[in-house]
């Protein structure tokens, strides 16, 4: 069927293609589809094209009769400065590109096909000079990608009300290189007295450690790093994947007011994974020498239940006439339920130093993210037969709490000013542009370290219905 070899097609793709997203409602995107994006992210109750995978599978059954396709490409462009007293680093990833394509075929009452979208994610790079680099020398960095595979599937009960569901093939992949100071990670020890207000550190690594520095073997540990890291602009280090589906419907209040709601589930993703990874430790005592020596550790990574949380929305869509369209949508998202820690576990590999072959360490920084409550207000006016012109905002709450905010995961923008246009090229081809304004704030950890967030996006769009 022509269908399952257009699925085949996108999930290959996607596979391939799908890259790391630096999202800014949390750690999602704004908006999906330069049609939505350009109206603050508003999507629950009027047709958005294929993005609706991402938004409200319903909306899809509000298309015209027949098929589109369409393919897209997103440019998220953060501006993001870390400092302290006396410091500042300026994050040096400032550009994370992200296509997106879907197809989708309207026949009778039912309305299916297929898409593949990124997600969302963040992601940070400082100097190996930079402070963040604990004087490691080496440079630090994230990425968190998480892309969709989705088949949707959407049924027009009358001329009034529209249900929808999907399934998602979600996979995740992560790069990290973090690094501590000695004072940070002996915080996250209790034999070392650490206060663990951040996080923990445990296992039998650590009680290696431990009996080392009891013994007088070691008597100084300047830094500690972690390091799973690939050069893939498009997929982490570490991978996992799973599943999560979606639910929606749309009631036609009248010719002119259209009402939607979803439910998004929270994903069932693996462990994230990866062999090649390295724990690194500077160290000064008799067992090194004297040093101060840096002891690189072999081994493998799992990140654990690492989800995707649940989104709940509901919104309006209201033509207010022939040429002006206004839309209004209310989403929470349940990063409070997923985003409590942040946890993994390193094991060493067979030929590790002072006995620890074949050990690990079980880390966990604290996170205890807030529930995020977003507010999205767009409109869209026809100029004439080919041109509509589009604005918004976008209004949420941050959902890092300052004490636990960390420079290499921080997302922290709240507000966004959104503006779009779409062109119809014919009557079967559109091409739709988005530009997001994400106003600087700022916040500081408990640590001290404050972190300026801002930067923009753009999402462009071409579709053909046939």
């Amino acid at each position: 069927m022509r269908i399952t070899k257009i699925a085949a097609s996108l999930m290959t793709l996607g596979m391939a293609v799908s890259p790391f997203a630096h999202a800014t409602n949390g750690m999602n995107m704004e908006g999906y589809g330069p049609v939505a994006a350009s109206m603050g992210g508003a999507s629950m109750a009027y047709d958005n094209g294929t993005a609706a995978v991402m938004n409200n599978p319903a909306t899809l059954g509000l298309m015209q009769e027949g098929s589109r396709v369409d393919v897209a490409l997103g440019l998220l462009a953060p501006a993001i400065t870390s400092k302290m007293p006396g410091a500042s680093a300026d994050s040096e990833a400032t550009a994370f590109y992200m296509p997106a394509m879907g197809y989708v075929k309207k026949s009778g009452k039912f309305t299916y096909g297929a898409g593949v979208f990124s997600q969302g994610g963040m992601g940070t790079e400082y100097s190996a000079t930079s402070f963040l680099a604990a004087g490691s020398g080496e440079k630090v960095r994230s990425e968190v990608g998480v892309g969709r595979f989705i088949v949707p599937l959407a049924y027009q009960v009358d001329d009034k009300i529209t249900v929808a569901g999907s399934l998602d093939f979600v996979w995740a992949g992560m790069d990290l290189k973090m690094a501590l100071s000695g004072g940070q990670f002996m915080d996250m020890v209790s034999s070392f007295g650490g206060t663990q207000t951040y996080g923990s550190a445990s296992g039998s690594m650590v009680n290696t450690l431990a009996g080392a520095f009891g013994a007088g073997q070691l008597t100084g540990l300047n830094w500690a790093r972690i390091d799973f890291s690939n050069s893939s602009a498009f997929t982490g280090q570490a991978k996992g994947d799973g599943f999560a589906f979606k639910l929606g419907g749309t009631f036609k209040v009248s010719s002119q007011l259209t009402l939607g709601a979803t439910y998004h589930s929270k994903t069932s993703l693996g462990d994230l994974t990866t062999t090649g990874a390295t724990m690194s430790m500077n160290v000064t005592g008799p067992a090194v020498g004297g040093g101060p020596v840096t002891i690189p550790v072999k081994g493998s990574v799992a990140v654990h239940n690492f989800q995707w949380p649940q989104t709940i929305a509901f919104g309006a869509a209201f033509q207010a006439s022939d040429n002006l369209l206004l839309v209004a949508d209310y989403k929470n998202i349940g990063w409070k339920e997923v985003m409590k820690n942040f946890g993994m576990t390193f094991t060493a590999d067979g030929g590790a130093p002072m006995g620890m072959a074949g050990q690990s360490v079980d880390m966990t920084l604290n996170q205890n993210w807030a529930d995020q409550n977003v507010f999205q207000f767009g409109a869209a006016f026809k100029t004439s037969d080919v041109l509509t012109v589009r604005g918004g905002v976008n209004i949420a709450n941050n959902p890092v709490p300052d004490q636990y905010m960390h420079p290499l995961f921080p997302a922290i923008a709240k507000n966004h000013v959104t503006l779009g246009m779409g062109y119809a090229i014919s009557k079967a081809s559109n091409i739709d542009f988005a530009y997001v304004y994400v106003p600087k704030v700022s916040a500081t950890n408990g640590s001290g370290v404050t972190v300026d967030f801002g930067g923009y996006s753009a999402q462009l769009l071409f579709s053909n219905m046939f």
